[in-house]
């Protein structure tokens, strides 16, 4: 695995060092896309239309530059399709992405001709009232972890057998119910009211700027909260582009969830540098790369004060149109209270062991496009873990399979999703908070040690008009079970289902109607501690695209 990671750090060298050629001229510079935009599913429809073909989806969020090149692309390869010429919906998407992108379409390939300066003071808004009746899931708990691995559970003693009865611990919370991958916000029980806008301004075809503040309000605690969700500079574009701010990111081919890094915490700042725009290299084909320095807050734990820095970084290949090849890395190193000489951080760099000063999850993905099969995708994720020796084989998943037409319309999709974490990941003896920021994992939503299966269905009226229902199942203190206070874990079972309509209000305004009820049981791993959370929540956004 560390020599997958080594190639990936030469390759995203050799790009950055201009040893490529960019796929087109150098463009214009934008700011990103949020990942909660429904402009990611109307690329993932043209792309089931088979409109949509170089896009690279390990890596995001896309900026605005990069969408209109899909689009463009989309629009192009319509020609090629004539029986989708008389498809209502395939037309509506690119209509409503040319309306949702057409700054960025319009300069594309004319990037000289873009003002010296540009502003737009509310660019977009939202504001979201939720009802919540439930409580939080703590994902607190001593996790046996046997130790004596294999390679994809072939095999033992790649890590030594671990003698302790209770050898890590889980940490972090699940903010709260039916509610996941929302950037670190937490809704307290009851009346909870959020409002976000952005501001947004443009230098030339070289730079961009965004700034988004965010209010939220609960009244069961009268709790009021303002902050800066996202805030950053952006300078450059197409194979180069340096972002300093904070700003959320997604590096894995999930939908619900990927291993390494996700929204589901709070934003945090960074410095990243990455390829906007794929690069094409030869005997290699299409190549994006992203790579994010940060430092997280200072926290005190019981081996004394840490504050490590991060950095994540992700390279994706497509060398055809129908597969896509990612390496993720993820990591926590340094700081006080650890072992910051050169052979500590040389030890942590080629393989975890007992004394380094760092905490990994890296991991190699996979994508397969089916064109015979509607454009069917078939992806899947593997990481490993550097848990105390020095191989990370503690071996974590995310597999699915997305149908982007399952009618000939294309007005209907289904999504399936497995996850399985292992009961060492997100856990570290030298970092003893483990790998969550703000107390909610920095990866997949359901922390480690838990596995999920997850479904969903959703049909298409219109392109601003879709109804969306989904079903999960997870599952968590069957890995890793241990006695506490002389009483055995229990295994804390999950069933939610959500059902999610989303339709055009009036001009550029949308709304979203949106209702989740989940049952659990076995609260925290407590038996008999048996809870049903539900959350209602109505949304009105302004060109939140």
């Amino acid at each position: 695995m560390n020599k997958r990671i080594l190639l990936a750090l030469c390759v995203l060298c050799m790009a950055v060092l201009g040893i490529s050629v960019p796929s087109g001229a150098w463009t214009v510079a934008s700011n990103n896309i949020p990942l909660d935009s429904p402009v990611y599913a109307w690329l993932d429809k043209l792309a089931g239309f088979g409109l949509v073909r170089s896009d690279i989806k390990g890596i995001r969020p896309f900026t605005r530059a990069e969408a209109a090149r899909l689009l463009l692309e989309a629009e192009e390869n319509l020609s090629n399709y004539p029986e989708l010429a008389s498809s209502s919906l395939a037309t509506d998407l690119l209509v409503e992405a040319r309306a949702a992108l057409a700054r960025e379409a319009g300069l594309y390939r004319a990037p000289a001709t873009a003002p010296n300066l540009d502003y737009l003071i509310i660019s977009s808004a939202k504001a979201r009232y939720v009802y919540l009746d439930g409580l939080p899931r703590s994902y607190e708990r001593p996790v046996y972890d046997p130790g004596n691995d294999g390679v994809f559970g072939i095999g033992h003693g790649l890590r030594p057998k671990n003698p302790y009865p209770s050898s890590v611990r889980q940490h972090g919370t699940e903010g709260a119910p039916l509610s996941e991958n929302n950037e670190g916000i937490v809704y307290r029980r009851g009346h909870n009211v959020e409002f976000r806008f952005t501001s947004e301004a443009f230098l030339g075809r070289w730079g961009a700027l965004l700034v988004e503040p965010m209010g939220l309000y609960s009244e069961r605690d009268g709790m009021r909260q303002a902050r800066l969700n996202k805030g950053y500079l952006k300078l450059g574009s197409d194979a180069v582009e340096l972002e300093v701010g904070r700003d959320a990111n997604w590096l894995g081919l999930g939908y619900r969830g990927n291993i390494t890094l996700t929204n589901n915490a709070r934003n945090f700042d960074q410095v990243k540098l990455s390829s906007p725009e794929p690069i094409l290299l030869p005997w290699i084909g299409a190549l994006k790369y992203s790579l994010i320095l940060a430092r997280f807050d200072e926290v005190a734990t019981i081996r004394g004060t840490r504050h490590p820095y991060f950095f994540a970084t992700k390279l994706s290949v497509k060398p055809a149109d129908f597969v896509e090849v990612g390496l993720n890395l993820g990591r926590q190193v340094g700081g006080p209270g650890v072992d910051n000489s050169f052979g500590s951080l040389l030890r942590g760099f080629v393989g975890g062991t007992n004394n380094d000063n760092s905490n990994s999850v890296a991991g190699l993905e996979l994508r397969f496009r089916i064109p015979w099969l509607r454009n069917t995708e078939v992806y899947g994720e593997f990481s490993g873990e550097d848990a105390a020796s020095f191989w990370p084989i503690v071996e974590s998943y995310v597999a699915g399979f997305y149908i982007p037409r399952l009618t000939a319309s294309g007005r209907d999709d289904l999504r399936f999703e497995y996850f399985f974490g292992n009961a060492a990941l997100y856990t570290n003896g030298t970092f003893p908070e483990g790998y969550i920021y703000h107390g909610m994992p920095l990866g997949h939503s359901q922390g480690g040690a838990a596995q999920e299966f997850y479904l969903r269905y959703s049909h298409w009226f219109t392109a601003r008009n879709n109804l969306a229902l989904e079903y999960w199942h997870s599952e968590r203190g069957n890995l890793g079970r241990v006695p506490v206070s002389g009483v055995m874990q229990a295994v804390e079972r999950k069933d939610a289902a959500r059902a999610t309509w989303t339709l055009p209000l009036y001009g550029e305004f949308d709304c979203a109607l949106s209702y989740g009820w989940e049952r659990v049981r076995n609260r925290n791993l407590v038996g008999g501690q048996d809870r049903t959370n539900q959350l209602a929540s109505f949304l009105v956004s302004y060109r939140y695209r």
